[in-house]
């Protein structure tokens, strides 16, 4: 069952209904898709008519997420692999594109974080985060972008942040890489609007996701913690993953067609005053 939105427009002195923010038909791979945001744009998608491909490093998590989405009566299929490792991801489009021909959304989600500034982040910590999140976004990127040239369309939507755009405390690391999915994001559009290729990002602020959720668990006073870490949003709470999967939708669906190079901002308010 699809669930999509409805907007009443004004036609030849009438009004009709029209349905917005489906994506029936519609093919999409969705990195990152086993938990979190990721398993929340997969769940979305699935719910809004597209078969997506949940890809993921975590197998078992993945195939769940899958395998709850088809019986709910949605389409879904768990693919290994390791955005960060360019074989693995030619692999997995090789598969996809075997199979189907082609793909018309394209969820670079995968991404990690690191808490450190630039006395105490080391060379290491700074290759593991752009392994993932810069090169991640790239090598999936290029895996799937030739067939959507060829077909002259596609949406390709980039997971950035809120520290993409204004920086971060103690987030070094993690501001440089997500900086850094905001200008590949506007080059990549750039260079792609040709060829009808859309290419936009998302910029989360604080989610609660499983493992934010986790974290605050770890803490004396996980509700005071919480609290803390929302203070920075106008709206004082936590983004819930469907807000951020909501986005998404607008995105990868037909009602975006004019939106390109964007970073779609979705903090709560938290750069507001910035």
């Amino acid at each position: 069952m699809c669930v999509v939105a409805f907007g009443l427009f004004q036609a030849a002195g009438r009004f009709r209904v029209q349905t917005l923010f489906s994506l029936a038909n519609k093919l999409a791979f969705v990195t990152g898709g086993a938990s979190g945001i990721g398993e929340s744009i997969a769940r979305t998608f699935a719910s809004a008519g597209a078969m997506v491909f949940i890809a993921d490093v975590r197998d078992d998590s993945g195939a769940a997420v899958a395998r709850s989405i088809a019986e709910a009566g949605g389409r879904a299929r768990f693919i290994h692999a390791d955005v960060g490792d360019e074989r693995s991801v030619a692999r997995a489009a090789a598969q996809v594109l075997a199979e189907h021909g082609r793909l018309d959304v394209l969820v670079n989600n995968a991404g990690i974080g690191h808490v450190g500034t630039v006395l105490n982040t080391r060379e290491e910590d700074l290759d593991r985060l752009y392994r993932v999140n810069v090169k991640g976004v790239h090598f999936t990127s290029q895996a799937f972008v030739p067939s959507m040239v060829q077909r002259q369309s596609g949406s390709i939507i980039n997971m950035a942040s809120v520290g993409g755009i204004v920086a971060i405390r103690e987030r070094y690391a993690y501001c440089m890489t997500k900086f850094a999915v905001v200008g590949l994001t506007r080059s990549m559009a750039l260079d792609l609007a040709d060829h009808k290729v859309r290419v936009n990002c998302i910029c989360p602020g604080r989610v609660e996701t499983p493992f934010v959720q986790a974290r605050l668990r770890e803490y004396p006073d996980p509700r005071r913690a919480y609290e803390e870490m929302a203070s920075t949003q106008l709206l004082k709470r936590m983004a819930r993953p469907d807000e951020i999967a909501a986005a998404a939708l607008y995105l990868a669906s037909d009602e975006s067609a004019f939106v390109t190079g964007s970073a779609l901002i979705v903090d709560g308010g938290w750069t507001a005053g910035k």
